[in-house]
């Protein structure tokens, strides 16, 4: 059986965690076939623009790493299937595709982490989310301990990482850690108003924002030069000034 179901919407997929049992949980199946995925909407073909990432039920979006799994793997297959989870997560940050995760129930230690990797974050307001890695005696090795702090700010981060708690979707929205409380229909609207947009703009705003989050304010606005006089040359520019002119919708075709 597959580790995700796929639905595409036009220039939108959603992708589903078929692991409802398991609470939807990390496995090694499950993170090499979410490698494949990422890899195939980042390649050449624009053809996905967005893509929504849900777990399967109402329970989890995804309840962290397959614990059953993890306990019978050695030291070293763990650090290789956390390297691969760390090389996975950061792929989705990297793509010029926009990801969205949409929160439908738990998302605790590595779901967390994996929801932290995409650009924009709807939850359920019956969801809640947490690093609770300490509470097993471990620390977030899915990026978290660095992630959380850039999106919400180092003593936030602090509070949630060292006490392992739980935050519901009301605390979760306050705290900027997700960007809208909804359902399913709201994260695809989400998705829907980013690829009615040029696809190249979104990927290098995309990248513009990453980039520059670390870089003092000059060297920030200098990387933000170099990938606007990207956009200049685009037959997506011209398009949107032409349909501006003509008051029409643009076609926009990633070029």
């Amino acid at each position: 059986m597959a580790e995700f179901s796929i639905e595409t919407f036009g220039a939108v997929e959603r992708w589903t965690i078929n692991g409802e049992a398991r609470r939807n949980a990390l496995s090694r199946a499950m993170v090499a076939e979410l490698a494949q995925h990422v890899a195939r909407v980042s390649g050449a073909d624009r053809t996905v623009r967005a893509v929504v990432l849900t777990g399967a039920g109402s329970k989890a979006f995804c309840a962290g790493a397959d614990l059953k799994e993890r306990a019978g793997m050695s030291d070293g297959e763990v650090r290789v299937f956390l390297d691969a989870l760390r090389t996975t997560f950061r792929a989705v940050e990297l793509s010029d595709c926009a990801f969205i995760a949409f929160i439908n129930g738990a998302a605790f230690g590595g779901g967390t982490e994996l929801a932290l990797s995409c650009d924009l974050r709807v939850m359920d307001e019956a969801a809640e989310m947490g690093l609770t890695e300490v509470k097993l005696g471990i620390i977030p090795g899915g990026g978290g301990t660095q992630r959380l702090p850039r999106l919400i700010g180092k003593g936030a981060a602090k509070d949630l990482i060292l006490t392992g708690r739980r935050v519901g979707a009301e605390e979760a929205a306050r705290l900027g850690l997700v960007n809208r409380v909804g359902d399913i229909d709201d994260a695809m609207h989400v998705a829907k108003n980013i690829f009615e947009n040029a696809p190249l703009a979104v990927g290098l705003a995309k990248h513009a924002i990453d980039d520059g989050a670390h870089l003092d304010l000059d060297s920030a606005l200098a990387l933000e030069q170099r990938y606007y006089q990207r956009t200049l040359g685009t037959e997506d520019r011209l398009e949107g000034l032409k349909a501006f002119a003509e008051k029409r919708p643009p076609v926009f075709k990633g070029k």
